[in-house]
């Protein structure tokens, strides 16, 4: 029997978002999707009862700007179920481990369900599995009430970040709710940073945390105004100015590569002179290579920290992973990082000092980062059904061939740009990640990347949203006349 035929009984049972009956109009795409952002950011700033501390040792850390994770939060968890869920489904269905036929509509409407089914069993394992190891004090201590207390609102805090996606996948809103929750997260986090107005004393005086605050404190509080704009620009203790500059430029180099790639052209062979466009990005597997990347880490941190921490003095252990207490410039960060181990190496060193300090390290982190969204580039396209065997499928099923070539020579012309665009995409994705933490921008290379890519796509959704109204008005308005 196969996978999916075995949750038919338990579909009815599952929640479920109707699609519109009508098309929705811009503006109330919009609407829906401002509100599910707001409800998003609300929800991640209201702390959940019933915890008793949160621990000093956040394993998660290095994952929650990606995952748009908020410590302690209805958010705790963040998008990270849904996540995992949804890479493993697609792993195990690229793999044929879970034979879907994407042409029938009953195996469309049961992978849909497989893959809730999924998002909600790992949301309560996630759930249980940070109560138990004590993430929010000692069972015993919190009491077991209070522990199935916060596991469920954990895992109903999951539940309705399901429920918003599914509301705006199925036409209620624009994009996806995953990119949407993780880039407003990461904006968040620039500008809170760019213009915080917590004060902290860093023992040079009390200082605005905000880069931007911080800069004009400085210019009206020192007497030394070149020695202030100089503390504003390269403070290492807060973010400062130049963290600001380097967020900035990172936003453009982004925004530029996600604008080249080769178009060409394709026509149809039973509809004679109509063509089409047919764009291969360089950025082809969009911003998948670096949430691969990041996830792989992620869970190498995890488990290494959880390692270290039972058998401290393993030297297998150790070589896996060394954990201690951040430097005392860093202090402020408030969880230890690695020290050894492969852990330490595939980390980005702390800033451009630590850089040239240790070559090695750095060599090895460039090296690793590089190569690994490289294959998660390339893998990634065959697992999606975007890669050159797929994409030739659609020409031939649709009757279309590339303006040029006969209709055998498809894939041939595909092999020779979409391998090399998913491939160097995925290298030139995980450089700018690279570049961005040497140069300290805000919200991490990584987050940066995928806000810009979200971002990117949903104007295009937008411009397509637009456009197909305007159309239609002219369509409309000659048909009056």
């Amino acid at each position: 029997m196969r996978v999916l035929h075995m949750i038919r009984p338990i579909v009815s049972f599952l929640p479920e978002v109707e699609k519109p009956r009508y098309k929705q109009q811009f503006n109330e795409k919009l609407l829906f999707t401002m509100g599910a952002l707001l409800l998003y950011m609300f929800s991640s700033n209201i702390p959940m009862y019933g915890i008793q501390r949160a621990s000093s040792n956040d394993p998660f850390y290095w994952m929650r700007v990606i995952l748009a994770s908020n410590r302690g939060t209805l958010m705790e968890l963040g998008v990270s179920p849904i996540v995992t869920s949804g890479m493993v489904l697609q792993l195990l269905a690229g793999s044929k481990i879970v034979d879907v036929n994407r042409e029938s509509r009953e195996d469309r409407v049961l992978y849909m369900a497989l893959q809730k089914i999924a998002g909600i069993l790992t949301t309560f394992g996630f759930a249980c599995s940070y109560v138990v190891s004590g993430m929010y004090g000692d069972v015993s201590s919190i009491g077991l009430g209070n522990a199935m207390l916060i596991v469920a609102q954990l895992t109903c805090s999951g539940l309705m970040v399901m429920m918003l996606d599914e509301m705006l996948s199925k036409g209620w809103g624009l994009g996806s709710a995953i990119g949407l929750f993780i880039s407003g997260h990461i904006c968040e986090t620039v500008a809170w940073q760019a213009l915080s107005p917590v004060t902290i004393n860093t023992g040079r005086g009390v200082e605005f945390e905000g880069a931007i605050l911080g800069f004009f404190h400085a210019l009206y509080a020192r007497s030394n105004k070149l020695y202030a704009i100089g503390e504003a620009l390269f403070r290492s203790n807060l973010p400062n100015v130049c963290n600001l500059f380097a967020t900035f430029g990172i936003f453009l180099a982004c925004n530029w590569l996600m604008g080249l790639k080769v178009i060409l052209t394709v026509k149809y062979q039973k509809a004679r002179g109509m063509e089409r466009p047919f764009p291969v990005k360089f950025f082809y597997a969009s911003n998948m290579p670096v949430i691969l990347h990041t996830c792989l880490i992620s869970n190498i941190y995890f488990v290494s920290q959880m390692l270290y921490n039972s058998q401290p003095n393993s030297p297998f252990i150790g070589l896996f992973g060394k954990w201690g207490e951040a430097s005392p410039d860093r202090s402020s960060i408030g969880h230890t990082v690695p020290v050894g181990g492969l852990a330490y190496y595939i980390s980005p060193p702390a800033d451009l000092m630590t850089m040239l300090y240790s070559p090695f390290h750095t060599c090895f982190y460039i090296v690793f980062t590089l190569t690994a969204c490289a294959i998660f580039g390339r893998t990634w396209i065959d697992i999606a059904g975007t890669g050159v065997r797929d994409i030739s499928k659609q020409m031939r099923d649709n009757h279309m061939i590339i303006k040029g070539y006969r209709d055998t020579a498809t894939s041939r012309v595909l092999s020779r740009y979409i391998p090399i665009a998913a491939a160097l995409g995925g290298a030139a994705v995980g450089a700018l990640s690279v570049v961005a933490d040497y140069v300290g921008a805000i919200g991490t290379g990584t987050g940066i990347l995928f806000a810009v890519t979200t971002v990117f796509e949903m104007y295009e959704t937008i411009a397509t949203e637009n456009q197909g109204q305007a159309m239609k008005a002219l369509m409309a308005q000659m048909n009056g006349l």
